[in-house]
C-alpha cells in the first residue's frame, strides 16, 4: 500500500458494530473478491471487497474474515484468513502478509492460512446456529458475472443444508452508511490531495491542452502524494462533452471560450473523495457562462442546506427540483409555462439537470446507504447538482462531500476554490 498504515481501532471498532448487530450463537463469514483476468496471462488490479475491508483493512487477495463472538473458544471469536506465503510465487508477484503483519492492520489475532482452514471452519459451524453470509446488495449493482461471494453461498448452503442463514449486507447496508471521526478523518487524506491536485490544475489549464493532460497531471499528484490513485475513471470534460456524465475518453483539446468540467477524486486509506469543479479554459468566465454557473452553484448552496438528518434522498430531491425550475426560468431554460403544464413523471427541470443531486460516499464511491428511509446523522454524502445545457454546448457541476451530523453539515470541501472569483483567483496563479 502506499499510503501510512491506518489505526487498526477503526476496523476493530467496525468488527463491534457488526457483532453487537448479529444473532446469538451465529457465525459471519466474508471473502475477497476474485481476480479478474485481462488477455493472456494478465490480470486486472485487483480491488478488495468493500465489506471485508471496512471490517479488516486487509486488501490482500484470498482473504477471510471470520466472526463467531459468541464461540466458546476466546481465540475464534474473530479469524483472519490468508494465502500461506510461498517463496516461489513471491519472487513473481512480491511479498505477502506475514501473520504479525496482517495483525497489526487488522487488530486480529488469530490468524490462520487458508491451506489448512477447512477442518476448523467446519467445527466452528456445526457448533453455530446461524450463518451469516455476504453478497452485494447495491441497487446498482450488475449481475453480469456470478463473483466469489455468491459462489461461496453457494458451496456453504450445500454443505450446511440445515442452518439458519441470514444477510450480512443488510446489517452492513446500515452500520456502513454511518462514518465515525476516524473514518472521516481518512476521507480528509483523500479530500487534501484532492485539493492538491486541483490547484495544480487550476494553473495548468489554458486554451490547447488536451483533456488528458489534465488527467495526467491529476494522476501525479495523487501518487506523489500517497493515494491508492483514482476513486474512479477521472472525467475530464471540455465544451459539449461536458453533458456526458461518464465521459472517460480524455483525448480532445481543450478550446479558447470553453468550460472545462472536471469530475475526480483521491482513494486514500481505502476511502474516496469526489470532486467536480467547472472552470473556463482560458481563466475568465463569459457573461453567459457566469450566469449559468452562478445558478448551478445556487442550487448547490440550497441543497446543501436540505440535506439534513430526517430528510430522505426522495423528498431532498423533488424539493432541488423545485428549485431548479425556479433557476432555470430566471436563467432562460424554462417558461412558467413549462412549469405549469410538465408532466409529473417526466418534469421539465429534467431536460436540464438529468441525474441525481446526492449519493452516498465512503469507500465505495456509490457507497451503502438508503435512498428511501431518512437520512442520519453521520451519513458522508455528496451534494452535486448540474446543468446542461445542449443548444448551448455547456455542462456545468459542482460537487462537494458532506458530513451529517447532529450539530448541523460539516462541508468537508469547504476550503476549495468554488465561486466564480475564487476559480478565476486560482487560475491566475500560474505556478
Amino acid at each position: 500500500m502506499k499510503y501510512l498504515p491506518l489505526n487498526n481501532s477503526i476496523f476493530t471498532n467496525n468488527r463491534k458494530r457488526f457483532t453487537d448487530a448479529m444473532l446469538p450463537n451465529s457465525i459471519a463469514i466474508f471473502v475477497s473478491n476474485d481476480e479478474f483476468p485481462t488477455n493472456g496471462d494478465a490480470l486486472h488490479r485487483f480491488e478488495q471487497n468493500s465489506d471485508l475491508f471496512w471490517l479488516s483493512g486487509i486488501t490482500q487477495e484470498d482473504s477471510m474474515v471470520i466472526l463467531y463472538p459468541d464461540c466458546s473458544e476466546k481465540k475464534y471469536k474473530e479469524i483472519l484468513v490468508l494465502t500461506r506465503p510461498n517463496e516461489l510465487k513471491e519472487k513473481w508477484d512480491g511479498k505477502r502478509l506475514r501473520k504479525e503483519e496482517a495483525s497489526q492492520i487488522s487488530g486480529i489475532s488469530t490468524i490462520v492460512w487458508l491451506d489448512s482452514l477447512d477442518a476448523l471452519l467446519q467445527g466452528l459451524i456445526h457448533s453455530a446456529d446461524t450463518i451469516y453470509l455476504d453478497t452485494n446488495e447495491n441497487d446498482r449493482k450488475s449481475n453480469g458475472i456470478r463473483n466469489r461471494e455468491y459462489r461461496f453461498v453457494d458451496e456453504v448452503k450445500a454443505a450446511y443444508p440445515l442452518h439458519q442463514y441470514q444477510r450480512a449486507a443488510k446489517i452492513l447496508a446500515q452500520l456502513r452508511a454511518i462514518k465515525s471521526k476516524e473514518e472521516i478523518a481518512i476521507v480528509n487524506s483523500a479530500i487534501d490531495i484532492t485539493l492538491k491536485a486541483f490547484n495544480k490544475v487550476c494553473q495548468f489549464v489554458q486554451p490547447g491542452v488536451y483533456e488528458y493532460e489534465i488527467e495526467a497531471e491529476i494522476v501525479y499528484e495523487f501518487l506523489r502524494n500517497r493515494a491508492t490513485g483514482e476513486a474512479y475513471n477521472s472525467i475530464i470534460a471540455s465544451g459539449d462533452r461536458a453533458r456526458t456524465l461518464h465521459y472517460i475518453a480524455n483525448n480532445q483539446v481543450c478550446k479558447d471560450g470553453e468550460l472545462i468540467l472536471m469530475d475526480f477524486g483521491a482513494r486514500y486509506g481505502g476511502y474516496n473523495a469526489d470532486l467536480t469543479r467547472t472552470i473556463p479554459v482560458n481563466g475568465t468566465f463569459s457573461a453567459r457562462q457566469k450566469e449559468v454557473y452562478n445558478a448551478c452553484l445556487h442550487l448547490h448552496n440550497y441543497a446543501k442546506a436540505l440535506l439534513k438528518p430526517g430528510i430522505s434522498i426522495v423528498d431532498y430531491t423533488e424539493k432541488v427540483g423545485n428549485e431548479a425550475s425556479k433557476q432555470f426560468i430566471k436563467i432562460g431554460l424554462l417558461s412558467k409555462a413549462d412549469v405549469k403544464n410538465e408532466d409529473s413523471e417526466n418534469r421539465a427541470y429534467r431536460k436540464y439537470l438529468y441525474h441525481g443531486i446526492s449519493h452516498h460516499l465512503g469507500i465505495d464511491v456509490h457507497d451503502l446507504g438508503t435512498r428511501t428511509q431518512p437520512l442520519q446523522s453521520g451519513m458522508l454524502m455528496t451534494v452535486e447538482p448540474g446543468i446542461y445545457i445542449a443548444e448551448e454546448q455547456m455542462g456545468i457541476r459542482i460537487e462537494n462531500n458532506i458530513w451529517l451530523t447532529k450539530n448541523g453539515n460539516i462541508d468537508l470541501m469547504k476550503h476549495f476554490p468554488i465561486s466564480v472569483e475564487e476559480i478565476e483567483s486560482a487560475m491566475r496563479k500560474k505556478s
